[in-house]
């Protein structure tokens, strides 16, 4: 259970992550595009409506049957699971665990119990990296902690165990 990690605090609702099985999650981002291409405000409904719309619009056109395309398609993205960094944003997380109207910073604690303290917004902008070329991380992990900038990509804070609302 070293992978486990804990949202608590100032919360109506305490959250656990656990970061082995967000290789599946689709709100994964691709940290060797990440902060190189530029940042679009998504709005989920509007991506879930379009990608519905293609679905149904490609069984239209194609019928129910399983063309090859669709064996290609799942092997990339298998590929690229193996292969990819990847990482998360921390915003559904911190909304999840639904913060008290008083909880104004986050703190973040690695396993040595040091402590990094940021504010609200600043904190859902941050990222979790779970992965490095399609394997876990092991040195220093579970996640690593990435600023929105990317600035300390290089240098992230490692070993964080924890995250503390108050």
């Amino acid at each position: 259970m070293d992978s486990i990690i804990q949202i608590k605090g100032a919360v109506n609702f305490n959250i656990t992550l656990d970061p082995t099985i967000w290789i599946f999650d689709d709100r994964k981002v691709d940290l060797d595009t990440y902060f190189t291409s530029d940042k679009v405000a998504v709005d989920q409904d509007e991506v879930y409506l379009e990608d519905a719309g293609k679905f149904w619009s490609r069984e239209i056109m194609e019928g129910a049957a399983y063309p090859p395309t669709l064996e290609t398609e799942k092997k990339f993205d298998r590929q690229k699971m193996q292969t990819g960094t990847f990482g998360m944003v921390l915003e559904p997380f911190i909304n999840n665990a639904s913060p008290a109207p008083e909880a104004t910073q986050v703190t973040f604690i690695d396993r040595e119990n040091n402590e990094y303290t940021y504010s609200m917004e600043e904190a859902k902008t941050l990222l979790f990296q779970f992965s490095v070329e399609g394997k876990m991380l092991t040195d220093g992990g579970p996640v690593y902690l990435l600023h929105a900038d990317g600035s300390n990509y290089k240098n992230p804070i490692k070993n964080i165990v924890g995250i503390k609302i108050s």
